[in-house]
């Protein structure tokens, strides 16, 4: 990660803190508005199977059911980031549009950076595209996943601060979510160069989206954030700071 990503994303990571902290400073509201978005999003995945299964006649099909892995990720639907040789595996599976992932951010993105930064820990991003069906017909959750994944593809030093970006401009869910051109202004403003923002538009990576959700959906994904600390699933509070820190920090130690 450069000096100037390294300044953009802490400077979003405090933005996102600093939210975090309202939130922390009302928690019973915020326990409240976590059981309304858990319901919901049990609700969409419920919605969005039974989409898939179905294969309504009424929507029409990507630009491209290929599958494309991205060069610097894999069929398994992992984008990796940081040092191939850290002791800690963290996978964190999340949707784009997800407020629950946006609280996950906000809480736990700035320890992340810290974490890759002294080479504690390796991230795996799975992006899945869950709450397409949540965005007003406009797959904001797929076309998010599909950037991400053409960054990964072209500027994979630039993968973590744009998805640090796409959070710290999280549309509301059930909204459109953003257009095509503010993903690219998002990108271009995170560092990615401006060649590969222009192949957003080529849905290259759109089946690979596709088939990495279904695949997070057959290995037992049943919402997100999930997250697993080298292969088992971590069950504390990740929607305040510290907990997932010292579950990573105490995995590291362990080595």
């Amino acid at each position: 990660m450069s000096k100037q990503g390294r300044a953009r994303t802490q400077e979003m990571r405090k933005a996102q803190q600093e939210a975090a902290a309202r939130q922390a400073r009302n928690r019973r509201i915020v326990t409240v508005v976590g059981a309304v978005v858990i319901v919901g999003l049990l609700v969409a995945i419920v919605w969005a199977v039974v989409a898939a299964t179905r294969g309504g006649d009424d929507k029409a099909p990507p630009a491209s059911g290929k599958v494309v892995v991205p060069a610097n990720g894999n069929a398994s639907g992992a984008v990796p980031v940081g040092e191939p040789n850290a002791p800690v595996t963290v996978e964190i599976y999340y949707d784009y549009m997800c407020p629950a992932c946006g609280a996950f951010e906000a809480a736990n993105g700035g320890e992340l950076d810290r974490l890759l930064e002294d080479g504690t820990a390796r991230i795996e991003l799975r992006p899945i595209s869950f709450l397409d069906e949540q965005s007003s017909g406009t797959e904001y959750s797929t076309r998010a996943a599909n950037a991400f994944a053409t960054v990964a593809d072209g500027a994979p030093d630039s993968a973590w601060d744009f998805h640090a970006a796409l959070y710290a401009h999280q549309p509301k869910e059930g909204s459109k979510g953003l257009s095509d051109d503010e993903i690219a202004s998002i990108a271009k403003d995170a560092g990615v160069p401006a060649d590969v923002v222009d192949r957003f538009g080529d849905r290259t990576f759109v089946g690979w989206v596709g088939s990495v959700t279904q695949k997070a959906f057959d290995s037992g994904i049943q919402g997100t954030p999930t997250v697993k600390i080298d292969g088992e699933v971590f069950t504390g509070d990740v929607y305040s700071v510290g907990p997932l820190t010292q579950a990573i920090e105490s995995a590291a130690g362990d080595q």
